[in-house]
Order: structure tokens, then C-alpha cells, then sequence
């Protein structure tokens, strides 16, 4: 393999082509932004329309939003699935439904073409050092052939099958928790801030405490702070953990925590929060409870 496009050069993927760059890969970046492309090239990545290289491609690593972008990408009006060589790969790794996943294997699998179900965890900082989680299944020859690709971008692959749809329905467990988690550390935050405990303090004593979570010491400092720049948006929980209640309601499941996080962030979304950092949603606790998060002082 020594030929890659890939889809999405936003805070993750951006980070996943650099790491196929060092790994010595010919890589061509592909995003809405034209900005993001051009920064990407200017690192030494590949440019040119998706359509006119898609026959030159080894693999397909698209990092989008959402398994309908996956699908216009690959199916639309402008798919490339019909324009990429014959047995190479598309490695999806978008948080997606189990059941889009098998689609996906199904439909590329029927043009010739491997598909590797492979989402991702870690955020922007282990995307950047080629460290990230990787939740993979698919088919050997899918795994043989993404093999130089996982090397580069993570530093952990767990194989969870021989074909797709085990790897996303990993991902949506390891959601659910990241939501509640995330909704439970605002909660506990702004809760501590009616009994005068300051944010920074609640960090500070709480991060040594048996009720830390990895996302409390890491959603925590963007509340103390009052820092809601995007690392990854409250739009994502909403669309994530929309895909859980989903599922669970298809699979008779009473998933009542992960509802009541979905509740918060839909309510921060309706607030016209959704493009901002995800910790965000204490701002819903904090509204409903009359607190001044910090940063807010003045507002």
C-alpha cells in the first residue's frame, strides 16, 4: 500500500493524515474547507478532486460525521465507490450504527472493494501522535490490507470480528459512557457550585477522587476555565447518543442514563450551543440552577 485519500481533515482526521505522512504514505486530503486542504498540502499532503484520483487509491480512510455523509462519499451523486480500484480498501471510521456498517461491507463488498468497520477514540491530541484507539472488524484480507494503515494511526487496535458491525457496536457502548460521563461531570460541577465549591477546586480535589472519570479530569478544565472551543462539539453527543437510544429501542433495552444525557445536550443544542465544545452542556445546569459559570462573568 502506499496510496491514501482520505475524507475529513478536521480535528481528527487532520491529525490521522499527518501520521499516515510520517509513516511515509502518499496521502491526499480531502475536506469541505478549502483552508484545511491547503494546510494539509502545505505539510506535504496530496491534493486534487476526490473523483480524479480515486482509481490511483490503495485505500479510502474517511473520517466524517455521520454514516450519511459515509454514504454520499461512497454512494452519491458523486460517489467514488464505482471510480476505486477493484480490491482496495474503505476504512469507515465515522461513528456509525452497527447495521450501517454491515451496509456499507455489503454494498462496497458487492463492487469488488474491502471494507474495514474501524472507528476511532482518543481525540485530537492522540490522532496527532499516530496514538489513537482503534475498534476494527472486518475480513482478513480487510485487516491485511489496513495493516500499515492502523500501525500509523494508533497505538492500540482491538479486532472484534471478521466482519463489520462489531467495531461500531463497541463504539456506541464506549459513547454511551463518554455522554454520561460527560453529563455527569457538568452536573457535578455546577452542582458543587450551589454549595460554593469553585469549578477549579471541584477539579482540583475530585480529579484524586474515586468519583473522577477520564472525562471529568478532561472535560472538567474546559468548564473551569470557561474554554468551550470545539474539540468535539455537544452536536456529536446529540447525534451519538441519538444512535443509542436507537438501538436500544430496537433491541427492547432500557438505557435510562444515556436518555437522560441525551436530554441535557439536546437542551444545550437548543440553546444554540451545539458547535461549541461539548462540556458545554453545564451551561444547561447552569441556567436551570441561575449559577455564572466562569468566563461568564461579565456576560
Amino acid at each position: 500500500m502506499s496510496t491514501v485519500g482520505l475524507v475529513g481533515l478536521g480535528s481528527m482526521g487532520y491529525g490521522m493524515g499527518r501520521s499516515l505522512l510520517r509513516a511515509g504514505l502518499t496521502v491526499h486530503g480531502f475536506d469541505l474547507a478549502p483552508e484545511q486542504v491547503a494546510r494539509f498540502e502545505a505539510e506535504g499532503g496530496r491534493g486534487g478532486a476526490l473523483a480524479e484520483v480515486a482509481g490511483a487509491l490503495d485505500a479510502l480512510v474517511l473520517v466524517v460525521v455521520n454514516a450519511e455523509q459515509m454514504a454520499t462519499v461512497l454512494f452519491g451523486e458523486s460517489g467514488v465507490a464505482a471510480a476505486l480500484k477493484p480490491g482496495a480498501l474503505v476504512l469507515g471510521c465515522a461513528t456509525v450504527a452497527p447495521a450501517a456498517a454491515r451496509d456499507f461491507e455489503q454494498r462496497l463488498g458487492e463492487a469488488g472493494l474491502l471494507y474495514l468497520d474501524a472507528p476511532i477514540s482518543g481525540g485530537a491530541a492522540k490522532a496527532a501522535e499516530g496514538a489513537l484507539t482503534m475498534m476494527a472488524s472486518g475480513s482478513p484480507q480487510a485487516f491485511a490490507a489496513a495493516e500499515p494503515l492502523l500501525e500509523a494511526m494508533a497505538a492500540t487496535v482491538f479486532r472484534l470480528g471478521d466482519t463489520a458491525g462489531p467495531a461500531s457496536a463497541m463504539k456506541m457502548v464506549n459513547q454511551l459512557l463518554a455522554g454520561v460521563h460527560i453529563a455527569a461531570a457538568a452536573e457535578a460541577m455546577t452542582f458543587g457550585m450551589t454549595q460554593g465549591v469553585a469549578p477549579a477546586d471541584c477539579l482540583r480535589v475530585i480529579s484524586q477522587c474515586a468519583g473522577s472519570s477520564w472525562m471529568f479530569e478532561n472535560r472538567g478544565p474546559h468548564i473551569a476555565e470557561g474554554d468551550y472551543r470545539p474539540r468535539s462539539a455537544v452536536e456529536i453527543f446529540v447525534k451519538d447518543l441519538g444512535i443509542v437510544s436507537d438501538i436500544a429501542r430496537a433491541a427492547r433495552f432500557s438505557a435510562p442514563l444515556s436518555a437522560a444525557a441525551l436530554q441535557q445536550f439536546l437542551a444545550a443544542s437548543g440553546l444554540g450551543l451545539g458547535r461549541e465544545d461539548d462540556a458545554a452542556v453545564a451551561k444547561v445546569y447552569a441556567r436551570n440552577a441561575g449559577l455564572t459559570l466562569p468566563g461568564e462573568e461579565g456576560g
